[in-house]
């Protein structure tokens, strides 16, 4: 489990094709390393992976065909950025909502527009998850903890405060870019639920 709150904007250092599997070897500038162990979980731009190996301030790990069917780390590319947050241990803080490093789906970036100091992002969502948004509502971008502002058919809207934008990926997104996206578990086991008919 994590939080949604980022704590390190690390770099692929590498990514290896293997057997149609990808290894992706990250560093991390700043993340505290000297308590991940081999077999702990890592949330890399909102996807839970498994540390397989891990040197001083770096760590790989393997990602499954599987994950990279249905997330953005098959783009990703030596040099390239990514939000990185260790799981939850108990007594942490919970400042964000409950995420599960499971994506839901790829969204894409609509539009982007300024908000004062703020950056206002309108995201493309697949049909198939716009009815687990709500306005005020929770959902992981990146796996970055945000509010939802608007929902509408086909998109939602948030608002990506100055700290969030210099202290993530999302700072730099661009209209068109493709994002990891992980609904509220909340909201997805609550229609799950209203679907299955009383026995």
């Amino acid at each position: 489990m994590f939080t949604g709150i980022v704590q390190d904007v690390g770099r692929v250092q590498a990514s290896e094709s293997r057997g149609g599997d990808l290894r992706l070897l990250i560093a991390c500038p700043h993340l505290d390393m000297s308590a991940v162990r081999i077999g702990d979980s890592i949330c890399v731009q909102g996807c839970c992976l498994t540390a397989t190996e891990v040197q001083g301030r770096t760590f790989a790990a393997d990602v499954s065909r599987e994950t990279l069917a249905l997330t953005t780390l098959g783009d990703l590319r030596p040099g390239a950025p990514v939000n990185l947050e260790p799981a939850l241990r108990a007594g942490d803080a919970l400042g964000g909502h409950l995420v599960s490093g499971h994506i839901d789906g790829v969204a894409r970036i609509d539009a982007l527009s300024r908000d004062a100091r703020s950056q206002r992002l309108t995201i493309g969502v697949p049909p198939a998850l716009a009815r687990y948004l709500a306005p005020k509502g929770s959902v992981a971008v990146d796996g970055v903890s945000l509010t939802i502002n608007v929902v509408d058919a086909a998109s939602f809207g948030v608002n990506i405060i100055p700290h969030t934008q210099t202290a993530t990926t999302l700072g730099a997104l661009t209209v068109g870019a493709r994002v990891n996206l992980e609904v509220d578990q909340v909201a997805r086991y609550l229609a799950r639920l209203l679907a299955v008919p009383e026995s």
